[in-house]
């Protein structure tokens, strides 16, 4: 897992109480804004009938083209990453930000549309979406209230995280479907990435890092609604 002691300023956990609640608001006002953003962004590339085209692109590529869409992902979320971690200015911090939600809301385009048309609900984005922000609120209070330190969750999460894109890779080479139970266990695997990074915010970030807490809260959403909307897909 990426390292996110602090680099320039005061640590959030060190910093005084108005500094360290200032620190937070941000964070959280910012993460609802990207994810404000996301929905407009995918809203906007169906209304617009790019989501067509990108599926095209996608599709037309068979097994290797997902794997270069997952690639390029890969290598534009790690760029999104430094540029939000950069201490050199607040707009690179907010470019790498605005450069992820966009990407993510590209590669939610083949998910957002099987979800839709092949279950045939119109619903099932808002259902998934609903249980995602429940979780999430849920994970959160866990780590406001306890206090808990979860960066023991480090370790498991990174050798956690290469088995699952093991998987990925492996399924769309050799054509075979990873399941529900995949998905369930990523669900879980989504909900302890929220308590590590949750818990780094809090404890590691430093007070001026709040678009980098951003971006790396909003990732972990993502994932746990990738997968909670995988598995409400495949029950119809």
């Amino acid at each position: 897992m990426q390292d996110f002691t602090s680099t320039f300023g005061n640590s959030a956990a060190g910093a005084l109480p108005v500094e360290r609640a200032q620190f937070i608001r941000k964070t959280y006002l910012l993460l609802a804004a990207a994810i404000l953003a996301f929905v407009v962004i995918e809203g906007f590339l169906f209304v617009s009938g790019a989501a067509g085209a990108i599926l095209t692109v996608i599709t037309t590529g068979g097994r290797m083209g997902w794997l270069l869409v997952l690639a390029a992902f890969m290598g534009v979320s790690y760029l999104a990453n430094r540029w939000a971690m950069s201490d050199s200015s607040n707009a690179t911090q907010y470019l790498g930000l605005a450069v992820y939600v966009i990407a993510e809301a590209v590669i939610f385009v083949p998910m957002i549309a099987i979800a839709m048309y092949a279950s045939g609900d119109g619903s099932i984005l808002v259902k998934a979406g609903i249980v995602t922000l429940g979780l999430f609120l849920g994970l959160t209070a866990t780590v406001f209230l306890t206090r808990t330190d979860f960066s023991f969750l480090g370790p498991i999460l990174a050798i956690g995280g290469f088995m699952a894109l093991g998987f990925i890779v492996a399924s769309a080479l050799f054509g075979f479907s990873l399941g529900s139970v995949f998905a369930f266990v990523m669900v879980a695997f989504a909900g302890s990435a929220i308590l590590y990074n949750t818990s780094n915010v809090l404890q590691r970030f430093n007070t001026n890092q709040y678009v980098a807490a951003s971006l790396t809260l909003f990732a972990s959403i993502a994932l746990l609604f990738w997968y909670i909307l995988s598995i409400f897909s495949s029950r119809r």
